[in-house]
């Protein structure tokens, strides 16, 4: 057996690293797992979200947008720009060079909180062990006080879409097509999908979405989901919803999708295909059969209120726990169970918890939508608020969209805040920061907020709570 630690993290994404970081800062002795092996063929740490999820698209949603920008939209501030042309390889070089930088700082910051890079597939074994099976297929088994399993998940296949080669590809093989196809088809308007779907638009990609659910967006309050809906038809995006796949024929230059909606059987062709139906927890081969870890039904790891599963010391995070999957969410789950094996009181609050879609517009959200507040009878007073009179907005070319606020109509306590426009990313950490301090609209309305700024339309739509709106029409008395 090889050396002991306090604690091994199975997992180096960011709930994992997250965790390693934290627990080392706390003093214990601490090593990380982690098979990841990049596209050059060398490990790397910060699994899914940096090396194929949210860093590298985010990239490419940004380089896009300034491509449709400088293209379509500069003429208005009377800046002509002729020829404007796009040499996508660097486009993706340059999301790769991002890739490297942000994982090469993992593994210095690492190094400097003298934490134990172990790699290969971590196994939780009885008695708290966990063995490592490296990249060459030696084995090697450690033992430590606590485990933290955070081994984030995977995405959905299905089998009307198999993946082939660079022709029908999940969200990481999406990041690094070096031509444009002509046509694209996608396989679920959610987050991924909308995203993904953006960027290829933008590069001049004629997309479909394929959305098997009637509603869109359902998780998002649905005021926001249809102004986010209608900007993207007029951008271009072309989303049937109700149109579930049945089947892809493969030919020699296309793909037929072939899809059932309210109308029947339909088909639709396209040159590439993008699977993008959700994740499962990442779970399989985690932990041996005999130490008996509980899981559901869905292939999650059940844990309590403080991460602690039914093995005494081993904890789980991030995706492959109950919850949204959200690299942000694992983050805190990791400093948390750090916390309380260092033998602290910490706890994750999971009801303020922001949630983003980076398109354009941008959707963002933290609490409670309208729809859950009706179903849960609460009773409750809203606030909008349009991006349309906002002088900042105006001025960027993007007053589309609106903040809406959603407090308990007898306490005036905020029970959620919605967004779709111009820096909803953004913006929305404001709404997390007043929800975790318990403000009021009241609150919200007599603070002082910058003139002018996007975040006047936050101002704006918690006076709106209350009909007394300054810069818009009041529809409450």
């Amino acid at each position: 057996m090889s050396d002991n630690y306090d604690v091994i993290v199975i997992g180096g994404g960011p709930g994992g690293y997250v965790a390693a970081i934290r627990c080392a800062q706390l003093g214990l002795k601490t090593a990380c797992v982690d098979k990841w092996i990049n596209k050059e063929g060398a490990p790397a740490l910060g699994g899914t979200c940096l090396n194929v999820g949210c860093i590298p698209s985010k990239a490419l949603l940004e380089s896009s947008e300034k491509y449709e920008e400088a293209g379509h939209h500069l003429d208005v501030h009377g800046i002509n720009v002729a020829g404007v042309s796009m040499d996508l390889p660097k486009m993706i070089q340059r999301k790769d060079k991002i890739v490297s930088d942000l994982t090469g700082g993992i593994a210095q910051l690492f190094k400097a909180n003298k934490i134990e890079w172990l790699q290969g597939h971590g196994k939780l074994l009885a008695e708290n062990k966990v063995s490592v099976t490296a990249h060459d297929g030696t084995e090697s088994v450690f033992a430590a006080k606590n485990v933290i399993i955070a081994t984030g998940s995977n995405p959905i296949n299905i089998p009307s879409a198999q993946l082939l080669d660079d022709r029908i590809v999940d969200n990481e093989g999406a990041l690094n097509w070096e031509t444009v196809p002509a046509r694209l088809g996608v396989i679920g308007a959610g987050v991924i999908g909308l995203e993904m779907g953006s960027v290829w638009r933008r590069l001049g990609s004629e997309v479909v979405v394929l959305e098997a659910m009637d509603t869109f967006l359902g998780a998002v309050d649905q005021q926001v989901a249809k102004q986010a809906h209608k900007q993207f038809k007029q951008q271009g995006l072309d989303i049937k919803l109700g149109a579930r796949l049945n089947n892809t024929v493969v030919g020699d230059n296309e793909l037929t999708l072939e899809y059932s909606d309210k109308d029947g059987d339909q088909t639709v062709t396209v040159d590439r295909l993008i699977v993008a139906v959700g994740r499962r927890p990442n779970t399989d081969n985690i932990a041996d059969e005999s130490v008996g870890l509980a899981m559901d039904d869905r292939g999650r790891v059940n844990v309590n209120d403080y991460l602690e599963t039914n093995i005494p010391g081993v904890y789980a995070i991030g995706d492959v726990v109950r919850g949204p999957m959200l690299a942000h969410k694992a983050e805190e789950e990791g400093v948390v169970t750090a916390e309380r094996i260092a033998g602290q009181q910490s706890k994750m609050h999971y009801d303020a918890i922001p949630w983003v879609i980076y398109t354009n517009p941008e959707i963002a959200w933290a609490g409670k939508t309208e729809e859950q507040l009706k179903e849960e009878g609460v009773t409750y007073k809203s606030g909008t608020f349009s991006f349309a009179v906002n002088g900042r907005a105006k001025a960027m070319e993007q007053a589309s969209g609106l903040v809406k606020v959603l407090a308990d109509e007898t306490t005036d306590r905020i029970l959620g805040m919605h967004f779709v426009g111009p820096m909803a990313s953004e913006l929305v950490g404001q709404a997390v920061i007043a929800m975790e301090s318990q403000n009021t609209t009241e609150d919200l309305a007599r603070t002082v907020f910058a003139h002018p700024s996007l975040s006047e339309c936050i101002h704006e739509a918690a006076f709106a709570a209350d009909g007394r709106a300054i810069h818009g029409i009041n529809r409450r008395r």
